[in-house]
């Protein structure tokens, strides 16, 4: 290999890397519980990792938290309600949306508020067949609020596929869109969604369908 091409053993690895990987080696307990403070716990962690629960182990096995708690709301109570959560930018519409923290509160605690209202509760499952816009993110942020399951299933899934998934997942409610938008082809959700119920065993209590233009 050509020397030249070698970057020098620090590069890519900057100084106040070190220290901490040296730190997270030797004492992975103490270093995950510092790094854990970092977070809002409901039950903070006395622990940070149990090697014996389960196949893989279990992080944190003693606490609770919740996802969107952190993700969303701890940040506009922090004073950053106006800065920019998420950036879209969708080359197929030529959308292009900025969404604040303080905005992205509002939308997922309104759509939190409707699951709710259709039944939705902690552990109960919800599947999300939509495209990739805001709107399927407020999804799953409304169902980690609601303590509950979200299931992606991939957006334009033929109905065999997407029933195969609410068959599995026996979700309370289906997250849709009425279609997605490719470079050559609009491809109309609802009736997949439709036939996909139908050929299903399991019937969802209630289905939410957003309009796109």
């Amino acid at each position: 290999m050509d020397s030249a091409a070698t970057p020098p053993e620090s590069a890519g690895a900057p100084d106040a890397y070190r220290p901490v990987h040296a730190a997270s080696l030797a004492d992975p307990e103490g270093f995950w519980l510092k790094a854990a403070a970092a977070l809002d716990w409901e039950t903070a962690p006395s622990r940070a990792f149990d090697p014996e629960a389960g196949a893989y182990g279990r992080w944190f096995p003693d606490a609770r938290l919740n996802a969107c708690h952190n993700a969303v709301d701890r940040h506009v109570a922090m004073g950053r309600g106006e800065q920019a959560a998420i950036l879209y930018d969708s080359p197929v519409t030529g959308t292009k949306r900025t969404i604040s923290y303080a905005s992205l509160q509002d939308e997922v605690a309104t759509l939190a508020g409707i699951l709710a209202l259709l039944g939705v509760e902690k552990g109960d499952r919800v599947v999300l067949y939509m495209p990739m816009i805001p709107e399927a993110l407020f999804g799953m942020l409304a169902c980690a609020r609601l303590g509950a399951v979200h299931s992606v299933v991939f957006g334009g899934f033929a109905a065999n596929e997407l029933a195969i998934r609410i068959a599995d997942a026996a979700p309370k409610v289906v997250l849709a869109a009425s279609c997605g938008i490719e470079p050559s082809r609009v491809v109309p959700y609802k009736p997949l969604l439709d036939a996909a119920i139908a050929a299903s065993p399991h019937k969802p209590d209630a289905c939410l369908v957003l309009q796109r233009p």
